[in-house]
């Protein structure tokens, strides 16, 4: 059979396909992955080298890890016109990589209550978190895991079918009372890879639209009203703007601010940095978590689970050390606290290694077929960084950044918000977020692990059902000003010809090395004030950035320097606000000031700056939310000191009022 017989048979079958009646339901019901350019371009005013294109939706979703596709989907199956922008293909956003599981009081290995779980999420936030945002979370936790099952996310099980649910850093039984809960649910060790392809597999079932490697620039802002954004598409250089009546931001963090991190190189803060650029605040961008297993000299993550399931860290001597600074929860204590307890242990000569420079972690003391069966990635990964078989041996791990705490500030709604004249919270109409661009604040100044998978699922589908109470499909959607979005169109010019002496890559370094040395797990006035010297004077190196690529299409050169502006943007606000929080909560741990201060202290920070060029951070402050939805279903957690008492069997934090 010759080629063009075969292509004239397809051609026909494709022709009767579209004549069946079932056709057009078909159509209308499957997701598109937008590859071509919509009719009407135009050469820009600005310059002729680029083309403009104006697409309008009733919403638009920016990211598609976790928060981005639920948000997507959801808006999309209530009949919104949904596009989802996306700077990766969505099964490549960094949802994909969290091992250890998802919180949720489900009770199939113990009896549980989301209230046990807001209790300690509170807790771990040390009172920092926002408990209305908190009580949502949890109480939507059960049900948003049996969601995810619903759609397919295949989680391990228990011996009776039910999912299997393990131990994990932080979680307790009956108010912090009754021992360790076992509330993380699991795919084996790749529940963010397991959720991040079912979500994706959920939206390919509706009608929102994917701009799959479009790099978003900025909001588009009028009179303080977003209407949308401008976005770059890397296959050809063109330029995309999106009008609609809601925009969410789900764009994640910005751990490649420090040198060495969990996170993906796209973790690049771009979202963020956006709505920096359109002169709105940060929230609590001082809290940057580290986590306490990271690969040596690698940054990879090991997951808590691998501590939920029965591993042990040991120092140089073989202790157990964990046991002298939490001695119930041990190594299953709040990460902040694990992250101090090995530098500690390092700083006092008791690291391992030719260097005694990271702790050991033991998981070779489990049966070979537990860590196979419920630990697969961590096996992979310690053989391919580590070079360590963790069957046999103790895999080297040091702590790492992981997570930002703070983020885009949002109320438990996902409205982003900013302050008026009078220093009251102030919602940005057309303007949500979520997930760990967001700052709600769920997490306070400590995340808890398997918190951030809930986070995404439960605030994504609350984005969602927000815009449906505000808008209805296809009504009110504004067009664009003619010149929407030109700044940001110069900026992308002015990079593109760039021909300083510096590279992408070396201020990039430089900063990152920075905020290694100047804003880690230990912070101190003179080491944090040094650093924000030091980080100003990469900043003045934006200037002489160069890039050498010169082209349009797939210039990857352009992009990442795109990113190292949105980094710089994100790091300089880290370490000032780090500065300035003169009290020791959560991950953010002042040698010079070694006490949490609720009295001056228990608020969250709001940061400014709009440009690598502005000289000062801006710094206001706001209130912590210390009140619940309804106390008629669980009351607020009143802050305590922080201190892990040996009680028994049990694990509690002392009921002492400060």
């Amino acid at each position: 059979v010759s080629t063009q017989s075969t292509w004239d048979f397809c051609a026909m079958i494709a022709s009767l396909a579209r004549q069946g009646k079932h056709f057009r339901v078909l159509q209308r019901g499957m997701s598109i992955i937008s590859k071509e350019a919509p009719p009407a371009a135009k050469e820009t005013d600005i310059s002729s080298k680029y083309t403009i294109y104006d697409h309008t939706y009733d919403a638009v979703v920016v990211g598609a890890g976790g928060a981005g596709l639920r948000t997507a989907f959801g808006l999309a199956e209530a009949g919104f016109k949904t596009a989802c922008i996306s700077k990766l293909f969505p099964t490549r956003s960094h949802t994909v990589a969290a091992q250890g599981g998802i919180n949720a009081a489900l009770g199939n290995m113990h009896q549980d209550d989301w209230r046990w779980h807001f209790y300690d999420t509170v807790k771990g936030s040390d009172w920092l978190g926002d408990q209305d945002a908190i009580h949502y979370m949890c109480k939507e936790a059960p049900a948003a895991v049996l969601e995810l099952e619903s759609y397919g996310m295949p989680f391990s099980r228990s011996k009776d079918g039910k999912i299997y649910q393990r131990a994990f850093g932080g979680g307790s039984k009956n108010f912090g009372k009754g021992g360790q809960a076992y509330r993380c649910a699991a795919v084996a060790d790749r529940t963010g890879h397991s959720m991040l392809h079912t979500l994706f597999g959920r939206a390919l079932a509706y009608d929102c639209v994917f701009f799959i490697e479009y790099f978003a620039l900025d909001l588009i802002m009028e009179n303080g009203v977003c209407r949308g954004v401008i976005c770059l598409n890397m296959a050809d250089g063109s330029i995309h703007r999106f009008a609609a009546n809601q925009t969410m931001i789900a764009t994640g963090g910005y751990g490649r601010t420090f040198f060495s991190c969990t996170s993906a190189h796209t973790c690049t803060g771009d979202g963020n940095a956006m709505v920096s650029r359109a002169g709105l605040p940060m929230e609590d961008p001082e809290f940057v978590q580290f986590h306490p297993t990271g690969i040596y000299g690698a940054g990879c993550l090991m997951t808590e689970g691998c501590r939920g399931e029965g591993g042990v860290l040991r120092n140089s001597n073989g202790e157990r050390f964990m046991e002298r600074y939490a001695p119930t929860a041990k190594d299953l204590a709040s990460r902040d606290v694990v992250s101090r307890a090995i530098t500690i242990e390092i700083m006092q000569g008791r690291g391992c290694g030719p260097r005694k420079d990271y702790m050991n972690l033991h998981i070779n003391h489990l049966p070979a077929a537990t860590i196979h069966e419920k630990l697969p990635g961590i096996a992979e990964t310690a053989m391919i960084f580590a070079g360590v078989d963790p069957t046999k041996d103790p895999i080297p791990v040091l702590p790492t950044v992981h997570y930002n705490m703070g983020g885009i500030p949002t109320n438990w709604k996902t409205e982003v918000l900013t302050q008026d004249e009078n220093g009251k919270d102030k919602i940005v109409p057309g303007l949500l977020s979520a997930g760990e661009s967001a700052c709600a604040s769920a997490h306070g100044a400590n995340r808890l692990g398997a918190n951030s998978l809930l986070d995404i699922v439960t605030f994504g589908r609350k984005a969602a059902l927000l815009t449906q109470e505000q808008y209805k499909p296809g009504v009110g959607i504004k067009p664009l000003a003619k010149d929407a979005g030109f700044e940001s169109i110069k900026k992308v010019e002015r990079l593109r010809t760039s021909n300083g002496p510096l590279s992408t890559a070396h201020i990039r370094l430089n900063m990152q090395k920075t905020m290694q040395s100047y804003a880690a797990v230990f912070r101190k006035e003179d080491i944090l004030a040094k650093g924000c010297v030091e980080l100003d004077k990469v900043m003045k190196t934006w200037k002489d950035i160069g890039i050498t690529d010169r082209g349009k299409v797939w210039n990857t050169d352009l992009i990442e320097a795109l990113e190292l502006e949105n980094l710089l943007l994100n790091a300089k606000q880290t370490i000032n606000c780090a500065l300035l929080r003169r009290e020791s909560r959560g991950a953010h741990a002042r040698d010079d000031y070694p006490d949490r201060d609720d009295k001056n202290w228990r608020k969250h920070t709001l940061s400014w700056l709009p440009t690598v060029e502005t000289e000062k951070v801006k710094v206001l402050y706001r209130p912590v939310i210390a009140t619940t939805l309804d106390e008629n279903e669980v009351k607020p957690v009143p802050p305590v000191k922080r201190v892990y008492q040996n009680i028994g069997s049990h694990l509690y934090l002392s009921l002492i009022h400060i």
